[in-house]
């Protein structure tokens, strides 16, 4: 969808953009939190999900940089680094291509981006007569400070060719119904309500709370980067050791301190 869009032109070091990319790294762990959940979904909520990266490369003959800002799908997080799958065909520069993996850490990400189509939908006769909505994009603060600039012609048609509600270019939301329940801002809903089946899996598989994947990581480290609350609750009273290090030799407070994640950071520091 995205190699068919217009291209829409903005000033990468205007400073609107400049605080744009330092929103979208501020609040990426929202979309992590997301995708997170989205990968367990066994029929998938999520119509777009996507990560924007400024990609580098000497022009030729010269030390000056190219800098291209392209987007990556199917993505991975482990705190440090975000991984993908490039989704651009570059323009000038070469030495990436569509599909290539991708990794860059948190800091050189410009943007990113999901949607979602609304929950509650029209019923009855009156869904017969109505427009189906629009999946609701979250993120893409780059792309706010371009609609911002255009006019409502042209807004209307560069979010036609996403297929998107952008909505308020003023008003960006990070969280799914972030205005009717904006308690999701502390909470994935999912979180709280799959509690149950997450105490089952744990007394089924206790193994699974000492399992270290190949770099380290527990089950408590991505519940924790991901800033799920009640399943950090659930680990930790199941007896879920918080002082296990990764590879890179970070606790699951590590990157609860790291990721902001204000509403656990209390529960790992606690005995």
């Amino acid at each position: 969808m995205m190699e068919k869009s217009p291209v829409f032109f903005a000033d990468g070091s205007s400073t609107k953009m400049i605080n744009a990319y330092k929103k979208a790294q501020e609040t990426f762990k929202y979309f992590w939190r997301e995708q997170s959940w989205e990968y367990r979904r066994i029929v998938p909520g999520l119509t777009v999900s996507c990560v924007k990266v400024a990609f580098t490369q000497e022009k030729p003959g010269s030390s000056e940089l190219m800098v291209e800002h392209m987007w990556i799908n199917e993505i991975d997080f482990d705190g440090d680094h975000i991984r993908g799958v490039l989704i651009n065909q570059p323009n000038d520069i070469t030495h990436i291509q569509v599909g290539d993996p991708v990794e860059v850490p948190l800091e050189e990400i410009s943007d990113w981006l999901f949607a979602i189509y609304p929950s509650k939908q029209p019923k009855g006769l009156s869904k017969l007569f109505s427009s189906s909505p629009l999946p609701k994009a979250y993120g893409g603060f780059t792309i706010q400070v371009m609609r911002e600039e255009m006019s409502k012609s042209d807004r209307k048609a560069h979010d036609n060719a996403w297929g998107l509600d952008f909505g308020d270019y003023n008003d960006i939301q990070v969280v799914n119904e972030q205005k009717l329940h904006p308690e999701n801002l502390i909470e994935h809903p999912m979180s709280k309500n799959m509690k149950e089946k997450l105490i089952e899996f744990i007394q089924q598989y206790p193994s699974e709370l000492t399992h270290t994947d190949e770099k380290g990581y527990t089950i408590l480290h991505k519940e924790t980067i991901a800033g799920n609350l009640t399943s950090v609750d659930v680990l930790l009273k199941a007896g879920a050791d918080k002082n296990v290090k990764t590879q890179s030799g970070k606790t699951a407070l590590d990157f609860a301190r790291q990721m902001k994640w204000e509403h656990i950071i209390p529960m790992l520091e606690s005995n």
